[in-house]
């Protein structure tokens, strides 16, 4: 599976917020990365404001051109805010729901515990990050993974009430994947609307 491998700290300075994660390097050097980065003033298109805001959530959610614009075409044949249901969708992938319960630190790893097979969909393995959760699905450990250490210490002290739509169950590693996600309750600071005009062009 195509994912993005570069240098991580490059991509959070150009966007001046923290992409993958906690980010050392963004605290010391919050300025675009090159050159003149410290100096660049330049007033960007509206075009370069789309497609930075499109760039922005495909790091984000670890995903790659062609699968983004399929979420995207996808959305816009939905019912509902076309901006608002490709969210709700980029926040309904295993990898990520598996970051929201807070059994992996970042997106990355969860994406490598769901490629290992340590992660389990209604009791059944599943080996796909992109797989669509869906509402009233439960999402778990494996058993055999539960004592893996990256899982435990993710866990440890980690806050599960912070998100509404996910009911976690301390006793058996897993949680309960309630309902798609409401604008208000995504954190990321995406425009999203940015990403509909982009597109619609």
């Amino acid at each position: 599976m195509a994912r993005y491998i570069g240098p991580k700290s490059k991509i959070a300075r150009r966007f001046g917020e923290p992409i993958f994660g906690a980010d050392k390097v963004l605290s010391r050097r919050n300025f675009p990365p090159g050159q003149h980065g410290n100096n660049r003033r330049r007033k960007q298109s509206e075009y370069a404001v789309m497609l930075a805001e499109k760039q922005k959530a495909k790091y984000t959610y670890g995903v790659l051109e062609r699968q983004f614009r399929n979420m995207f075409e996808k959305a816009a044949k939905a019912e509902g805010i076309t901006g608002e249901v490709l969210l709700q969708n980029l926040e309904s992938r295993l990898d990520n729901v598996v970051f929201r319960m807070g059994i992996a630190p970042t997106r990355a790893a969860a994406r490598q515990l769901v490629s290992h097979k340590h992660i389990v969909v209604d009791g059944q393995v599943v080996n796909i990050p992109s797989y669509s959760v869906k509402p009233g699905q439960v999402v778990g450990v494996r058993e055999k993974a539960k004592s893996l250490e990256v899982i435990e210490a993710s866990l440890a002290g980690f806050n599960h009430s912070k998100y509404a739509w996910i009911e976690w169950d301390e006793s058996s590693k897993s949680g309960k994947y309630l309902h798609k996600p409401d604008r208000a309750d995504i954190p990321e600071q995406i425009k999203e609307q940015l990403i509909v005009e982009l597109y619609s062009k």
